[in-house]
């Protein structure tokens, strides 16, 4: 007989252990009897949910990565104004690490998933309307003067870059970031981003 843990409220359970697993492990030293004991499941229970660990980090990654990148875009379609944006998303990005620090931990740490492995289709294809969805708040700014004409990843690098390095050393516990100091990295990833006058 099938009970309800062996439903979804088994796979949320295998999906939430895996998350504080990975967080404090790492995925490459979490094992499968860690996952199955920290989140309560049977073996059955388990393989009626994912065929291993691997599937399980896919799941989680996929999901983890949309959730942050719906928050994102939510959060820089709120501005219209290229600097507003700008500066409002990398306050986001910080506050979404605070308030997500494990979740944020496996984007920061850990290797995607390639588009042949368990979750990498759906990675690939949350990474294309991501940027999708960027670009077009992007492109009207950029066309009036007020933002570089930027590839993804340059764009990437110099908007949240020194925030994801601050993000290493907090969640290293090196070093808990100030206001002020959110307060510089939004204006440096203005002054990267936008366009400048030429001499």
């Amino acid at each position: 007989m099938k009970s309800a843990k062996n439903g979804r409220d088994g796979r949320t359970r295998i999906i939430e252990g895996a998350l504080r697993r990975f967080s404090q492990d790492g995925v490459s030293a979490t094992t499968l009897a860690s996952l199955r004991d920290e989140s309560g499941v049977s073996v059955g229970s388990f393989y009626h949910h994912f065929a291993s660990k691997e599937h399980v980090f896919g799941v989680l990654y996929a999901e983890t990565l949309r959730a942050y990148q719906q928050e994102f875009v939510a959060e820089l379609r709120r501005h219209d104004d290229a600097r507003d944006g700008v500066e409002a998303v990398v306050a986001f990005h910080m506050r979404w690490s605070g308030e997500h620090p494990e979740r944020a931990r496996l984007l920061v740490s850990e290797r995607p998933p390639r588009k042949q492995e368990p979750g990498g289709a759906e990675v690939a294809e949350a990474r294309r309307e991501f940027f999708r969805q960027v670009s077009d708040w992007w492109r009207p700014h950029m066309r009036n003067g007020m933002l570089q004409p930027v590839s993804p990843t340059m764009c990437y690098v110099l908007w949240l870059g020194p925030a994801q390095e601050i993000c290493r050393l907090w969640f290293a516990g090196a070093h808990t970031p100030t206001d002020e100091e959110v307060k510089g990295l939004a204006e440096a990833a203005w002054h990267s981003l936008r366009q400048r006058d030429e001499d």
